[in-house]
């Protein structure tokens, strides 16, 4: 490699290279640590005036426990694999954040059902993967659940079943579910 006419020699090629890679790294986490704040979730106003607003005062915001959820608790999955895959994916959301597809209250809520689809359909996939990180099913103790609780975590248990067969709607409203009804027809 030469600079301005000379040859480098490698030390000075792989001291570049490592420093590089050094803010590479620094500046991926520092952007993904951002991406995954509170603060950027909530920084357009469709998220703000719509499902923020669903969000506070919901278990996952304000319980007994203390224990308080954010965006990226349930919307990122917390491993590197599947957290670079879902960053790459939301890149749609900031093409359509662009083209004003749900900047009014009454697009969103257009949009609102389809959105719900895609989210409950991936958790489906993913085993609730998002849910576990907090919530493991292994140390639930169901002897302090109430009577209907323990039985259908029993059952859902016995029958495969993950989070979010049930629990849809627990931190934000449930679309209009009469749309799917007349979509299925």
């Amino acid at each position: 490699m030469r600079f301005i006419g000379r040859k480098l020699p490698l030390k000075y090629i792989v001291l570049v290279a490592f420093f590089f890679g050094i803010f590479a790294t620094v500046g991926t986490n520092k952007f993904v640590t951002y991406t995954n704040s509170e603060t950027f979730c909530i920084s357009c106003h469709e998220m703000a005036d719509n499902v923020y607003q669903e969000f506070l005062d919901s278990p996952h915001d304000v319980n007994p426990s203390g224990v308080r959820a954010t965006c990226a608790d349930c919307h990122v999955p917390h491993e590197f694999g599947p957290l670079v895959m879902k960053k790459i994916i939301a890149v749609k959301d900031v093409y359509h954040w662009i083209l004003g597809t749900m900047d009014t209250p009454e697009k969103f809520e257009e949009h609102r059902l389809g959105m719900a689809k895609v989210v409950w359909a991936y958790m489906k996939e993913s085993d609730s993967r998002e849910c576990r990180s907090c919530h493991k099913g292994e140390a639930m103790d169901f002897e302090y659940q109430d009577r209907s609780a323990r039985r259908k975590h029993q059952s859902a248990r016995q029958n495969g079943m993950t989070c979010i067969d049930c629990h849809k709607g627990i931190a934000h409203e449930l679309p209009d579910m009469d749309e799917e009804e007349s979509s299925d027809e």
